[in-house]
């Protein structure tokens, strides 16, 4: 573990978690969000929920917490709540659910996002056929590269890049991006054409993320105005900052540059749980 981490680990595990001073510069506004407000992702013209559903809660080997409950059930019952942004991945096992919850969600009315592991062109089309299988539907809306360390990943994976890009456009897909893990890799994001949607590590506490807080806004804050989509995730740092979601939650819904954002939630009382405390902390009354 780098001393940085180590240092963040060590006040975490103190009690004295100290926010970042450069959460001071976004002040909340004077309009409530809500979990269920519709919002764009960047320049795709894909409309989701501002609250993702997470699946993908120590998720690893084709499982999760999420997995391992009645995530078709949660799923509905967040639908019921206007939160249509379904998020998953390979890794975590979720795909079967989501096609159980489609059985009574009509596919055109939620957003599945779903992240692959492929390394080259040939896996990248077996995960599309086989995505599209498992979770039941003809297209997916965002499909990411998951997990992202290189700085060198748009070289790396040129391959299964271009495999995501003639899906999009024959219409198997309608946008794809990556999910960053390195402070390196989200640089090269951010420079990066070919993304459109990033999912981004982002806490008040700079808590699980690629970098110090303010340098990883300065590159979301470009991505943003670039056109690409910012999904923030990490949003409690892991379960870190649990104990503080009001000003994580205040803190993320500050961030104009940030379209929505993911929590891995585990039961419907979870789910409810941040329908009520999204509004009302949202505002600076």
């Amino acid at each position: 573990m780098k001393r940085r981490d180590f240092i963040r680990y060590t006040a975490l595990s103190a009690g004295a978690v100290t926010f970042s001073p450069y959460t001071k510069l976004f002040p909340p506004d004077d309009k409530k969000k809500y979990a269920s407000d519709v919002v764009t992702l960047g320049k795709t013209g894909i409309k989701a929920s501002r609250l993702a559903m997470g699946t993908g809660t120590h998720g690893y080997n084709h499982q999760s917490d999420q997995s391992r409950s009645d995530l078709p059930g949660l799923l509905r019952a967040a639908f019921d709540h206007g939160i249509n942004f379904w998020d998953s991945a390979d890794q975590y096992g979720t795909h079967p659910d989501l096609k159980e919850a489609l059985k009574s969600v009509p596919r055109e009315k939620v957003v599945i996002l779903t992240k692959t592991e492929a390394t080259t062109a040939d896996e990248m089309k077996s995960d599309l056929d086989r995505f599209r299988e498992e979770i039941g539907t003809d297209y997916i809306d965002v499909v990411l590269l998951h997990m992202m360390t290189s700085a060198d990943w748009p070289t790396e994976k040129q391959g299964t890049m271009e495999v995501l890009e003639r899906a999009r456009q024959e219409g198997t897909i309608r946008a794809h991006g990556v999910s960053c893990h390195t402070f390196e890799a989200l640089e090269a994001a951010s420079n990066s054409d070919w993304v459109q949607v990033d999912f981004a590590r982002i806490n008040p506490a700079g808590i699980i993320m690629d970098a110090e807080v303010n340098a990883v806004v300065k590159v979301l804050k470009k991505m943003h105005d670039d056109g690409k989509g910012v999904v923030g995730m990490k949003i409690f740092g892991a379960g870190r900052l649990v104990d503080r979601r009001d000003e994580c939650l205040r803190y993320v819904l500050s961030l104009d540059f940030v379209d929505a954002f993911t929590i891995g939630q585990r039961s419907q009382d979870e789910m409810l749980d941040l329908v009520k405390r999204i509004p009302a902390v949202s505002t600076s009354d």
